[in-house]
């Protein structure tokens, strides 16, 4: 399906729809601030392909900016897959066909032939297209190779379809290259491409589509091409995680497998950058994952300032579809409590101090758990959490920023409550506009500058702890 959300009693703008369905654009609808913007809010959408480890391939050039916040968000390696339009001899821009890598060719017959285009202009259209085929792959791989899809779940992603003969060829080359599974996912599809492509890809997911789509860069604020050296970069960075390498930034990220005295085992992510100045555990809300694609934006920015983190799943996949452990904050917060002492044991962060970082319930498990563990938490943040749920709040002495979109009333009027009760110093940080996700351009940004001038305060690398709720 088509889908608009993976959260769908939250805020969308849209509904979920079938591909024969209609999304009309409507003045509420998603308008992309970048194609940044729209691969962490695509990146929403793919959640749950995080546990197939998959691939992400991205069509340059506008596709791998896109592609690369959703790698990002999944953990997953990043590449491309090469594909040029085949123009009309008259018209170039009119696309009459696509050529991708390994020589899949996707031709309408029917448009050559209303424009009497011969079969030797066609073979001489083909030649031409391959040359610059060839020129676009050493620009962008280097002396890299293509990344092994045998046998593997990828994504494919570009910024938006259109007609999309050039999503039907680079899912053809990814078939041809050995994939499993191919799921096609743009930020926005006109609903006939979309549908077509349903026959060619195992599943076709787009945040918008809208009926009278007649050119992607209209939903887009900023749709200047990326240039070659941003592409080059990206693409280094995805060779990275796939080699298991430390990031460009210098940042050493690692899957771990959190084992509990219970028996239970968590998945996790552990990223550590050079000299860290502290660890901050993430614990996220009801039906979410360490693959969030708001925690993981955070939680990137915050190693960029220094910051490990460790992005876990609170409960096993199991757990996950059964709706009473989701809401059990007790549990939730035990699961952490565990987690830290999990945490202490590990030579890179043991001796780091400590914070938590909660979303929704995440934040209630996250209070919880700093009331039980005391002067081991240094600090906890609150983003769009529910505080309120959190027992014995009195006795959650860690400094606590609370962290709320200012047209997220309900939620604003609960965290001024729950404010009043902690035991500690806090603040209350009000992102202005910004509805319970932080959906808006610059709302997540924000909060991440809130959370890191926090951590400074309280980890013992500048300024002043708060004397009481301000």
């Amino acid at each position: 399906m088509c889908a608009m959300s993976d959260e769908p009693s939250r805020h969308r703008t849209g509904a979920v729809a079938s591909l024969g369905d209609t999304v009309r654009a409507t003045p509420g609808a998603i308008r992309f601030a970048d194609r940044h913007d729209a691969g962490r809010r695509l990146a929403a959408l793919l959640e749950r392909y995080g546990g197939d480890r998959p691939v992400v391939v991205a069509i340059p050039r506008g596709g791998v900016p896109v592609a690369a916040e959703v790698a990002r968000a999944l953990g997953a390696p990043l590449d491309i897959v090469v594909v040029r339009k085949i123009g009309a001899p008259q018209n170039p821009e009119y696309a009459i066909g696509a050529l991708a890598e390994g020589g899949v060719i996707v031709l309408s017959e029917r448009v050559a032939q209303a424009l009497g285009i011969s079969e030797g202009a066609i073979r001489a259209l083909v030649e031409r297209v391959e040359r610059e085929l060839d020129e676009r792959l050493r620009r962008y791989r280097d002396a890299r190779g293509p990344i092994d899809v045998r046998e593997r779940t990828v994504i494919l992603i570009d910024d938006g379809l259109a007609t999309g003969r050039s999503a039907r060829a680079a899912v053809r080359s990814l078939r041809k290259r050995g994939a499993r599974r191919v799921i096609l996912a743009v930020p926005v599809a006109a609903p006939a491409a979309a549908a077509a492509l349903r026959e060619e890809a195992d599943e076709v997911v787009c945040v918008e589509t809208p009926a009278d789509l007649w050119a992607v860069g209209q939903w887009y604020e900023n749709f200047a091409p990326p240039a070659d050296d941003e592409i080059r970069a990206l693409l280094s960075e995805g060779a990275e995680a796939a080699a298991g390498e430390p990031r460009a930034d210098g940042v050493r990220v690692s899957d771990v497998a959190i084992s509990l005295d219970s028996g239970v085992s968590l998945n996790g992510e552990l990223s550590v950058p050079e000299q860290p100045r502290g660890v901050v555990v993430f614990a996220h809300g009801s039906g979410s994952s360490r693959l969030s694609p708001r925690n993981r934006a955070v939680a990137r920015a915050l190693q960029a300032g220094g910051y490990a983190t460790l992005l876990f799943d609170l409960l096993t996949p199991g757990e996950e579809r059964d709706r009473a452990k989701v809401f059990d904050i007790p549990l939730l917060a035990s699961r952490l409590v565990a987690t830290t002492r999990w945490l202490r044991r590990q030579p890179d962060v043991a001796t780091l101090p400590l914070a938590y970082f909660g979303a929704s319930t995440g934040a209630a498990a996250a209070l919880t758990a700093a009331a039980e563990l005391g002067d081991q938490v240094r600090a906890v943040i609150s983003r769009g959490g529910r505080p309120d749920l959190a027992a014995k709040l009195d006795e959650a002495r860690a400094p606590t920023l609370l962290i709320v979109g200012g047209a997220d009333e309900p939620v604003l009027a609960l965290n001024r409550q729950a404010q009043q009760r902690l035991g500690g110093p806090s603040r209350l940080a009000v992102v202005p506009a910004a509805t319970h996700l932080f959906e808006e351009p610059g709302a997540l940004e924000r909060v991440a500058r809130l959370a890191i001038e926090w951590l400074g305060q309280q980890l013992g690398n500048g300024g002043e702890r708060p004397a009481g709720p301000t």
